[in-house]
């Protein structure tokens, strides 16, 4: 396991995450007491948490992570805050609040933390193992999934899952040259990223974007049931809130945006404050890459009818 040092996480449009949740003073100051609980769905290393309950007083955190390394990076940022954070050990489908909340905020995808440990399997970048679990105790590595796949559903996936046009050409490499999950038999990220890559005429092997990242995200959804997860979140986190809480998420691929984006549209429990989603400032692409892809959208739930 990483060290929470290790978990050295910046969070991404942190400051457009602060002025969405503006209103969070307001809305907590109308409720006995004072306060309410923002329920943090991928708490990460605590960053977005830390911001929030800094900026609001009468706020509490309730922080879910399956990764264990996450976790300990998070009770060591946001000991500060004392008994006003809660870290729970889940993934965020399997959670029923047991009381309502007055904010609800996922960041998906994979951590910068977690691409850097190669042991996690998440990158190409350095040799690893075939894992990419964000759990790393439980559930299917991707080389175990790529062994169980006939060739035909493993070209389907990363079709699907990565939208990768030379799907059915890399799934049949990749077939030829397993097994891939056995663990007498080690394989790596490095020796699957150069076999996809392989599969690509040598001109298009030197884009800005290396060729296996389409298939690697592939696995990588499919391994989590990444999208299945966030179907789940978004039909359920509305029933989670308070009238008036706030529910933001933070998207890295097209495939989960539009599921979103359509999902805010069309939940007549919401109503959208983003028409359209909040990209990260010039400045902060340039000082945090990870930042270019993210999308934040948020909506409020609605006020019971009069």
């Amino acid at each position: 396991m990483a060290s929470p040092q290790a978990f050295d996480h910046v969070p991404v449009l942190a400051e457009s995450v602060l002025a969405g949740f503006a209103e969070l003073g307001e809305l907590l100051a109308a409720r006995p007491g004072g306060g309410g609980t923002l329920i943090d769905c991928t708490l990460g290393g605590g960053g977005h948490s830390a911001l929030l309950l800094q900026a609001h007083p009468g706020l509490r955190v309730e922080g879910l992570d399956q990764d264990p390394s996450a976790r300990a990076a998070a009770a060591e940022h946001l000991a500060p805050f004392a008994d006003r954070a809660t870290i729970v050990a889940t993934n965020f489908a399997d959670v029923v609040p047991t009381q309502p909340a007055v904010a609800v905020l996922a960041d998906l995808g994979v951590s910068s933390p977690q691409l850097d440990v190669a042991a996690r399997g998440f990158s190409f970048r350095l040799p690893g193992p075939l894992d990419m679990r964000m759990n790393p105790e439980a559930g299917e590595t991707a080389g175990e999934l790529i062994d169980r796949l006939e060739e035909a559903e493993l070209a389907d996936l990363i079709y699907a899952y990565g939208e990768e046009r030379l799907s059915r050409r890399i799934a049949r490499r990749i077939q030829e040259q397993g097994p891939w999950g056995d663990p007498e038999r080690p394989r790596d990220t490095a020796e699957l990223a150069y076999l996809v890559a392989g599969c690509y005429p040598p001109q298009a092997r030197r884009g800005r974007i290396h060729p296996a990242t389409r298939t690697f995200q592939a696995l990588r959804i499919a391994v989590n049931d990444e999208l299945g997860v966030l179907d789940r979140l978004l039909a359920a986190a509305p029933d989670w809130l308070v009238p008036g809480g706030l529910l933001a998420i933070i998207s890295f691929h097209s495939l989960e945006d539009r599921r979103v984006k359509t999902a805010f549209l069309a939940d007549e429990r919401l109503e959208r404050i983003t028409r359209k989603a909040i990209q990260a400032s010039p400045e902060e692409a340039e000082a945090n890459p990870r930042s270019r892809s993210a999308r934040l959208r948020i909506a409020r739930r609605r006020q019971p009818a009069a």
